[in-house]
């Protein structure tokens, strides 16, 4: 069974996005994003995909809209997270990269949350939805380095499903 997974980073008040970017730039974060996600199939929704600007190389990259006449170059285009799950069925691993909507939609089924947390306010229009404590348990925290390059404090944590169901896909 394919384990599913989020990749995200958020700022202290929850914002991962603004105007259909991300409000930092911080490059090791994206290194350790291509490094995670290398090999597999990575599942976003139309508007992260249309702020890429292209597929990522390397990966199977899957896009969610409910525009039926929607393509993407490099792409497979899915109507719903049935179809979507189902286009990732045979990886040992698929990555919800977002945006918000998009992990809303998959929350409910993934297994790993994979979290780049920086420790300042950002303005934003698009925020990570809360995590259920009763459902998460943080199972590593590696602190980032802050330098020229990352100029803010930042730190990577891994969050597991604390009761995996064996019905959550069903």
């Amino acid at each position: 069974m394919t384990r599913l997974s989020i990749i995200v980073a958020m700022g202290k008040d929850r914002t991962i996005g603004k105007n259909n970017d991300l409000p930092w730039h911080l490059p090791d974060d994206l290194k350790r994003f291509r490094k995670i996600t290398m090999g597999h199939p990575i599942i976003m929704g139309r508007k992260t995909h249309e702020s890429i600007g292209k597929a990522l190389d390397g990966r199977h990259n899957i896009v969610l809209t409910r525009d039926p006449e929607y393509r993407a170059e490099g792409c497979t285009v899915t109507h719903s997270v049935e179809e979507t799950l189902q286009a990732v069925q045979d990886a040992d691993e698929a990555f919800v990269i977002g945006g918000a909507e998009i992990i809303r939609l998959f929350l409910a089924q993934t297994d790993r949350i994979y979290l780049t947390y920086i420790d300042q306010d950002f303005a934003g229009d698009v925020f990570l939805p809360e995590l259920a404590e009763e459902e998460w348990q943080l199972v590593s925290v590696t602190p980032g380095v802050t330098d020229e390059r990352n100029p803010y404090r930042f730190e990577y944590r891994i969050y597991e499903r604390i009761r995996a169901s064996e019905d959550r896909r069903s």
